[in-house]
């Protein structure tokens, strides 16, 4: 079983990194959130990792933190949840985020993530509500404004045309140091479009 990996950044793509170890160039596939994460290629990372053996082929699923990985581990043993549901639901979220939307219910938030629709959300909610753990700090999680607000700026910049993963990037740039309207999430998380 692989539960790390620690090595150079070689390459950063949409879904999966290259890790270089040694002498070798180990594919990694990985949520937004945690690619956004990693910084320039040839720093030095360490990722945690989950190792997926199926008739198809193996693959390994890097994620930034312990509870990503379980989280991730926790949604792919619900009937229906492949790998790639799961990295799509940890790129619009966090586990904390995710763990909150499951406990409120919150089928909206749910449905932010690409291949999740209403009858998903609501299977997902059904299986894992009270079985995971309640771990939600008030105010924010990780750094990005949480529940409502955070959805609504979510949604605002993927009316805008921006992909999930691209907004979620934004919206973790966002300082918290200040309380910000909507209006003014949205317009600091376009600033950051602009500069990059």
């Amino acid at each position: 079983m692989i539960t790390s990996i620690h090595g150079i950044l070689q390459t950063c793509h949409p879904d999966h990194v290259t890790v270089r170890v040694g002498g070798f160039g180990i594919q990694v596939f990985a949520p937004a959130t945690t690619i956004s994460g990693l910084g320039e290629t040839g720093t030095e990372v360490e990722l945690h990792t989950h190792f997926h053996m199926r008739e198809d082929g193996i693959a390994l699923y890097g994620f930034a933190t312990e509870m990503d990985r379980d989280a991730f581990e926790q949604l792919i043993a619900v009937n229906g949840v492949g790998p790639r549901v799961a990295l799509s639901l940890l790129s619009v979220m966090d586990a904390p985020a995710l763990y909150k939307a499951i406990a409120d219910e919150d089928q909206q938030r749910l449905g932010l993530a690409k291949g999740v629709g209403k009858r998903l959300a609501a299977q997902l909610i059904l299986a894992l509500k009270g079985k995971l753990p309640s771990i939600v700090p008030a105010g924010t999680i990780s750094g990005v404004p949480s529940g409502k607000l955070q959805t609504e700026v979510l949604e605002a910049l993927m009316g805008l045309g921006f992909s999930s993963a691209e907004a979620q990037a934004a919206i973790a740039k966002i300082p918290q140091e200040q309380a910000m309207t909507l209006e003014q999430q949205v317009t600091y998380a376009l600033r950051t479009f602009s500069r990059s």
